[in-house]
């Protein structure tokens, strides 16, 4: 057996994992840190992410005159969450992040080199009541790619950098615990099998959720109040995420709370790269489209528009026929306001070039639109009429269900006929939302003029195929304000600490039962630092 020795054992090299190994260096703690894919993907799911990132009175929302405060977004963090009685270490959690968002995340960040672009997004706007009610997603100039690229070199440059050994292929497997104490890990290093154990002063699990390792345990957790799981479910959250060490940690006596609680995005489409079963790409949905259900029905009677609320959408398109849908639009919509979340499409925002960025956004992302017709015509349909649209959809149609091209004309006729008619007399719900986004000047940037679907000057017609698409556990271990994991009572089981998703960003569930965006890759920022300083 091959055996390790450090101050403290971290599971899981994310986010998470190296902000926690970051913190610890700088304690002067001797760290070992197991990861168990390859070197080339350090940074776990952080680094594929676009990278946006919630945060509470910055200096650029002050500069754009946003008026933010950690009592406002606590606010809106309550109403979103919806805590239970039982929440006692979400709200504390969720509480902290309100209130130092600022020195421990953004400062954090900025001394590590990291900017944020000067316009600050507003997702997850409330759709019956406000979420967020100002912007507060700022996104990193160079995507997730640069956040975990800079926090990777404050590793390897750190002057006890020698005190930190990585290993990587190694699935840890079991917790090791003696006299009532977890004090190291066992598992096996790939492909030989080769065992080996980690000892130390403390364990840190920080290897997510449960929502993309193993899709059969995401759908044993399934919300009862969605109904079934659907058939088709596409997975975009990361490949280990699978939750052993949850149930290792279970056994010990730790509590896995919130389990049943989910963040899954509504316009998933098929991973062209096929990098595992259901691999899926999140698209950031075009919010001039008409979005359909598999009969090619506009979904009502309220519309469904994107950055209003993303769960509330989801659970719309679950009771819905065959539980997937159709975002109908046109080529112009594409251009100018379709989007992937993940840095490796969204190329000028990975590789920081500034110039094709503004070129984008005044002229539209055509290369994208093209790539994306390119590389998933399972999901894409081209067609310069509405009835070669709709017997593309057809062709792709799952279990049975047809689109019904006269219904899916008569929406869209009547959609361009109000917008024909002129903002002063838009009587519906999704041109109304679209009047309110273009008065924010980051929104007005991604958003067409009000355009008729049927424009023939707008053509080619496109129809999209979208797939719900596993993305966060909300839920996790539970932990207290100081990272350890909680037990019967809410006793601290000695030695064990988790950070990250895996303690559900805080506490076991610090968003409840909603989520207000930029909040997961803050949360794992927040929970590891803390933990860390308490270690």
């Amino acid at each position: 057996m091959v055996r390790y020795e450090a101050d403290v054992v971290i599971v899981g090299g994310g986010l998470a994992g190296l902000v926690t190994a970051l913190e610890l260096l700088s304690k002067n703690r001797r760290v070992v840190l197991l990861d168990r894919d390859e070197p080339e993907r350090l940074g776990g799911l952080a680094r594929e992410a676009f990278g946006g990132i919630f945060l509470v009175d910055t200096p650029h929302q002050r500069r754009l005159r946003i008026h933010d405060s950690p009592e406002l977004a606590w606010s809106d963090w309550q109403r979103c969450a919806r805590f239970g009685p039982e929440d006692h270490w979400p709200r504390q959690w969720a509480r902290r992040y309100c209130e130092r968002s600022i020195p421990l995340i953004f400062e954090f960040l900025d001394r590590l080199g990291v900017r944020f672009l000067p316009l600050v997004n507003w997702p997850e706007r409330g759709l019956h009541e406000p979420l967020n009610s100002v912007p507060r997603w700022h996104l990193v100039w160079g995507t997730g790619y640069e956040l975990t690229a800079r926090i990777l070199a404050a590793l390897e440059a750190h002057p006890n950098r020698n005190h930190l050994t990585l290993h990587f292929a190694h699935t840890v497997t079991d917790l090791v615990q003696e006299g009532g104490c977890v004090v190291g890990v066992e598992g096996v290093i790939r492909p030989t099998g080769t065992p080996f154990a980690a000892r130390g002063g403390a364990v840190v699990i920080a290897t997510g959720g449960i929502c993309g390792g193993d899709l059969q345990k995401l759908r044993e957790h399934w919300p009862l109040a969605w109904g079934d799981p659907p058939r088709v479910l596409l997975n975009g959250a990361h490949r280990y995420a699978d939750g052993m060490l949850h149930d290792r940690a279970v056994a010990l006596g730790a509590q896995a709370t919130h389990l049943d609680r989910q963040w899954h995005y509504a316009a998933g489409v098929h991973h062209p790269a096929r990098r595992r079963p259901n691999d899926g790409l999140s698209l950031v949905p075009p919010r001039s489209a008409l979005w359909c259900n598999a009969l090619g029905r506009r979904i009502g009677p309220i519309p469904l528009v994107a950055y209003t609320d993303t769960r509330w959408i989801v659970e719309q398109i679950l009771h819905q026929p065959g539980q997937y849908s159709w975002l109908v639009l046109n080529h112009k919509i594409a251009v100018r306001e379709l989007a992937v979340s993940g840095c490796d499409y969204m190329e000028a925002y990975r590789y920081k070039k500034r110039l094709r960025m503004l070129w984008e956004l005044l002229r539209g992302n055509h290369r994208l639109v093209e790539r994306l017709i390119h590389e998933c015509p399972e999901d894409f349909v081209v067609a310069d009429t509405l009835e070669a649209l709709v017997e593309g959809m057809n062709a792709r149609s799952l279990f049975g269900l047809q689109v019904d091209g006269e219904g899916l004309a008569r929406d869209l006729q009547a959609y361009d006929a109000m917008i024909a008619r002129g903002p002063a007399f838009f009587n519906d719900e999704q041109l109304r939302r679209l009047m309110n986004f273009r008065t924010y000047r980051a929104d007005r940037l991604r958003l067409c003029r009000f355009q008729p679907i049927l424009d023939p000057k707008a053509r080619p017609l496109i129809a999209i195929r979208c797939f719900i698409l596993s993305r966060k556990s909300l839920g996790g271990l539970k932990t207290n304000l100081e990272g350890q994991v909680l037990g019967s009572k809410d006793m601290p089981i000695p030695g064990l600490y988790a950070v990250g998703e895996a303690a559900g960003f805080g506490g076991g569930g610090i968003h409840g039962q909603g989520a207000l965006e930029g909040t997961f890759l803050g949360g794992c920022i927040l929970t590891a630092r803390v933990t860390a300083q308490h270690l």
